[in-house]
């Protein structure tokens, strides 16, 4: 199998009912060229998640029917998937939905896990049953099983951050809140803006952000858990220790749009200092 690192990620979350599920597909649109394989949308609802999501690219997945079928909402999550592991198959598409207990959860990953197989190990010899062959799946899992005796759920992907390993941005949507982490070493780009309505919206990259006609806040940090609330935006970095930036070079050359800005650099103005250099 080929390597394959990409994946986009989108997130919204509003003050009050909008139409999320429109903002999350221009945002898509913006980072379609990370992943043509599948997308996926998913609506908070008044505490009700509702998603579509299928093979195809954003366009193709995304119709105007289908968009005027989703409800208005406080928030979204979308993504859109370029295999990094798993097979192609619409079991695969993300955001993927988690209900239990505590609470329902929806996750978009972009990433891989470098511990996996031990990780998906350990759970199935606890009890889970796994549904897809993405590690997406097995960030979902151990997080709803650290929420089980975590007080929040950022608290859960704190303790979830101890125990993974590898390259990943996140954005994790619950009926209350919207949450963003990238891994400690920022190997994987993310950032966020905010709209003149105050609106906030989470992106793999700075394009997508103003693509929604937002101004990009800034990116998140390496290791920083993001809390979008009615209470407001609180960063968590108390569990990430030294702080180590480490961006896929690749981001630059090859992965990212050119007019997009990751952490503080031009994407077009770096590939032309390093033609320059060459």
């Amino acid at each position: 199998m080929a390597i394959r690192e990409e994946c986009g990620v989108f997130g919204v979350f509003s003050p009050s009912p909008d139409d999320v599920a429109a903002i999350s597909y221009y945002g898509l649109y913006a980072l379609q060229h990370r992943g043509q394989e599948s997308c996926g949308i998913v609506v908070n609802s008044g505490g009700e998640f509702v998603s579509h999501k299928d093979l195809g690219l954003v366009s193709e997945v995304s119709t105007k029917e289908t968009l005027s079928r989703m409800p208005s909402g406080t928030a979204a999550v979308g993504h859109v998937r370029y295999g990094t592991t798993g097979r192609s198959s619409r079991s695969n598409c993300q955001p993927i939905e988690v209900n239990h207990y505590m609470g329902k959860m929806a996750l978009a990953h972009n990433g891989n896990l470098s511990n996996v197989w031990e990780l998906k190990e350990k759970l199935e010899l606890s009890g889970a049953i796994f549904h897809t062959t993405s590690d997406t799946e097995t960030v979902a899992y151990i997080i709803t099983r650290e929420r089980l005796n975590a007080p929040s759920v950022e608290d859960a992907v704190s303790r979830a951050m101890e125990v993974i390993e590898g390259a990943y941005s996140l954005i994790i949507m619950t009926p209350d809140k919207l949450i963003c982490a990238r891994d400690m070493y920022g190997f994987r780009p993310l950032c966020f803006g905010k709209t003149a309505g105050g609106v906030y919206v989470a992106a793999s990259e700075s394009c997508a952000v103003k693509a929604v006609g937002a101004e990009v806040v800034r990116d998140v940090e390496p290791g920083e858990i993001l809390v979008f609330s009615r209470d407001g935006v609180f960063s968590r970095t108390e569990h990430c220790g030294k702080k180590q930036k480490h961006l896929c070079i690749f981001e630059y050359i090859y992965f990212a749009r050119p007019d997009s800005v990751i952490d503080g650099v031009s994407v077009h103005a770096s590939r032309v200092d390093a033609g320059r250099a060459l």
